[in-house]
């Protein structure tokens, strides 16, 4: 006999593909999973996935299943918000997808917030350097600084932040402090990895100049900054991560100016989650409360 209960077990197969990552997320063996899929397969008389060397993929069976049990996901997630559930009440997990930098040294901070007025709800701070795929339910909420496209995707801008050009108390002293954006072209830089940029408009540096002379890179921001902090160079930083380091200097702040707006993304299928539609509003705030510290010495 059909069992709903493994429509659970069948969703986080599909988006995972392999048996151990959709057990974590479920909380149960590998096994169980496994087992419960069979039993699905078996109670419905079809071939549900292809087992293949790098997962499991489904069958024409599976896709017309996914998208039935993908409809019954939302409507059952939609009982509270029909019944008037609201942030105080919202429970579950939320999985955010962003960069790492904007991850470390401002959100992570500010989901603490979160956690006072909806307590139920548990986020998860995914980083990534390449876009993330909301239809492939490899996150919930996304946030990028470029507009992503994709199949049923609700995107709206939340702000933007300002990048400057920093280097260390040691270093100026060494080198001195450039005069104009002309003199730029003899100091020594720090940057990220070339071949390893998944999402171009993170090269920011590129906005302001090409180096000719790069001491360092690396794929964190996290790390570029160390860097620049230990005196290996001048590096294009947002300010919500250099203002907060006192070893950092702004780098001619009146003329190098370079701006990137912030997008939030989430599939339609589950934008009026409570859940998701809490830690939604709650990023689309703090956007808005903190443009200042996000764009101001």
């Amino acid at each position: 006999m059909f069992d709903w209960n493994d429509l659970v077990y069948f969703l986080e197969l599909a988006r995972q593909s392999r048996l151990m990552p959709a057990a974590r997320r479920l909380k149960v063996d590998h096994t169980t999973v496994s087992r419960r899929i069979a039993e699905l397969e078996k109670s419905l008389s079809v071939k549900l996935f292809d087992r293949k060397p790098d997962g499991f993929v489904l069958t024409e069976h599976g896709h017309r299943l996914f998208a039935i049990a993908e409809r019954i996901e939302q409507e059952a997630s939609s009982v509270q918000q029909a019944l008037g559930s609201d942030a105080s009440t919202a429970t579950g997990r939320v999985r955010v997808a962003t960069m790492e930098g904007i991850a470390a040294f401002f959100l992570a901070e500010r989901f603490t917030e979160l956690a006072v007025g909806s307590p139920g709800i548990t986020v998860e701070l995914v980083t990534e350097r390449h876009l993330i795929s909301l239809t492939k339910r490899e996150a919930d909420v996304f946030i990028s600084f470029v507009h992503p496209d994709g199949q049923r995707l609700v995107v709206k801008k939340v702000g933007s932040f300002r990048l400057a050009l920093y280097a260390s108390h040691a270093y100026l002293a060494l080198r001195g402090m450039p005069a104009n954006r002309a003199e730029l072209a003899s100091h020594t830089f720090v940057d990220y990895v070339e071949d390893l940029i998944a999402i171009q408009p993170v090269h920011w540096l590129l906005d302001v100049l090409e180096p000719t002379n790069v001491a360092f890179r690396s794929s964190s921001m996290h790390a570029q900054q160390n860097a620049v902090a230990a005196g290996a160079g001048i590096a294009l930083l947002p300010l919500f991560s250099a203002k907060a380091n006192p070893m950092l200097v702004p780098v001619l702040p009146d003329e190098v100016k370079v701006y990137r707006d912030v997008f939030l993304s989430v599939h339609q299928d589950i934008e009026f989650m409570a859940r998701v539609r809490s830690v939604s509003r709650h990023i689309a705030n703090v956007f808005d409360r903190d443009k200042a510290y996000l764009n101001e010495f």
